[in-house]
């Protein structure tokens, strides 16, 4: 059942009853252990199941268009390939990817904010028409190398998070909004739509009553200026629960009945990319190394277990050059679990977690209370199935985690109800029945 990233051939775990995802990490943690302790993931293909009918339940007036960098996975593409989701790329790698698995140009959108000549081009010769823009120079580029662009213009909304620039960073304000649009009008660059992005941290509702408020405005100097405008897109920002979405849902739903009705022509679209991957993979790493420190070294961030006692620092085989390179410009969204079996009661102590690389930037958690533990033990991280799969550092020969990826019967049943069959658009899919029968008492089975 192992696959890697950039493989196209990999199987797919069928799941009997009775066996979930904690013996099929058992089942992996103890052939590594035999085989080289290497970190690896378990990815959960049926959970993306369940987010697209959670996403179609709460949203279903709502295309999703899956943001391709978050995770680009074969085995996730194809299978939202055959849920019916489009495709957010920021590059011609990520178009070529999805267009292998036969999905049409016109399910993708090019949302990079600033594209090389190279990949405009390669938009333009595969038919990738939909793309986004937020500023003058992106719209000669657009005009000059891609004259069948159908051009969303990005807008900035005011999430700003503690002070910091936020979405900030990319769309352009409201104020110049008419200035593009005249400029898209003499350069003969179709102006169809309107994007914007409310970030995950954002707790503020309201930034979407704004962004909506705004993107209406756009609408209407556009039609002021002579476009047809006839997309919304709202971006990203879904941290994956069903609570999120109901609200997020609560807020825009009144507002794109009263902005963008039914029969207005204007299609919703969104760009979700952790929603629907973050809690489908679960990470399995190693301790290599560990050092034992005075309790008062470490910063605030957990109560102290008592200053006689003892603090560690572990060391795991993977780290921010590997699959946890979004710690370094964001928090870690997973508390780490300890796999091996301890007592209740058995004492806790402050301690930190660090990649293999002792850069003082590859610290993965500050501080958090575990038993002790040793060379050898398994920590795991649940929710890593975002940002976690990028090209790894070439640091002590760093090797790629392997994938191992499952499906219980009854997500697969659910997806064939839905018409969607090994036949559909997932022709590298190679269910198997799986063997691993484990029970808590024989979890370390040699059977499997």
């Amino acid at each position: 059942m192992k696959g890697f990233i950039d493989d196209a051939n990999y199987s797919v775990g069928l799941l009997e009853e009775g066996t979930n995802l904690g013996n099929v990490i058992d089942n992996y943690v103890y052939e590594h252990t035999l085989t080289g302790k290497k970190a690896f993931f378990v990815g959960d293909l049926g959970k993306i199941v369940k987010k697209h009918s959670q996403w179609q339940n709460v949203v279903a007036q709502i295309k999703p268009f899956y943001t391709v960098k978050c995770n680009s996975a074969p085995a996730v593409l194809e299978i939202l390939a055959a849920l019916g989701t489009g495709f957010a790329c920021s590059s011609k790698n990520e178009m070529a990817l999805v267009q292998e698995l036969g999905v049409s140009p016109e399910n993708i959108i090019y949302i990079s904010p600033c594209k090389q000549v190279s990949q405009i081009k390669y938009a333009a010769k595969v038919g990738v028409n939909i793309m986004t823009c937020d500023n003058e120079i992106e719209l000669k580029k657009i005009a000059r190398y891609h004259p069948n662009a159908k051009v969303l213009l990005h807008i900035a909304t005011e999430d700003n998070i503690g002070g910091e620039e936020g979405n900030m960073k990319f769309g352009t304000t409201l104020k110049n909004c008419r200035h593009l649009l005249e400029c898209a009008k003499e350069l003969d660059v179709q102006i169809i739509g309107v994007k914007f992005h409310v970030s995950s941290a954002c707790k503020e509702s309201q930034v979407y009553v704004h962004a909506l408020s705004d993107a209406r405005c756009v609408f209407d100097m556009a039609g002021e200026i002579g476009f047809t405008m006839n997309m919304l897109d709202i971006g990203g920002g879904f941290t994956g629960t069903e609570f999120q979405l109901e609200e997020v849902n609560h807020v825009i739903s009144p507002l794109l009945d009263i902005y963008f009705p039914e029969g207005s022509g204007v299609k919703i679209i969104s760009e979700p990319g952790s929603y629907y991957v973050s809690s489908a993979f679960t990470l399995a790493v190693n301790i290599i190394a560990k050092k034992v420190v005075e309790n008062d070294k470490f910063s605030s961030g957990v109560e102290k277990t008592g200053s006689d006692e003892p603090a560690f620092m572990y060391y795991m085989n993977d780290g921010v050059y590997g699959s946890f390179a979004s710690k370094l410009s964001e928090d870690l969204n997973t508390i780490p679990e300890v796999h091996k079996k301890y007592k209740e009661d058995e004492p806790l102590f402050t301690s930190s977690l660090w990649g293999p690389s002792c850069d003082e930037l590859d610290q993965i958690v500050e501080s958090c209370l575990l038993p002790e533990l040793n060379v050898g033990d398994w920590l795991i991280f649940d929710n890593m199935g975002a940002d976690s799969f990028h090209e790894p550092s070439a640091f002590n020969d760093f090797q790629r985690p392997a994938i191992y990826y499952m499906m219980s019967f009854s997500d697969w049943y659910e997806m064939q109800d839905a018409g969607i069959t090994s036949d559909a658009m997932m022709k590298n899919f190679f269910f198997v029945p799986s063997c691993i029968q484990l029970t808590q008492e024989d979890s370390f089975s040699t059977e499997a």
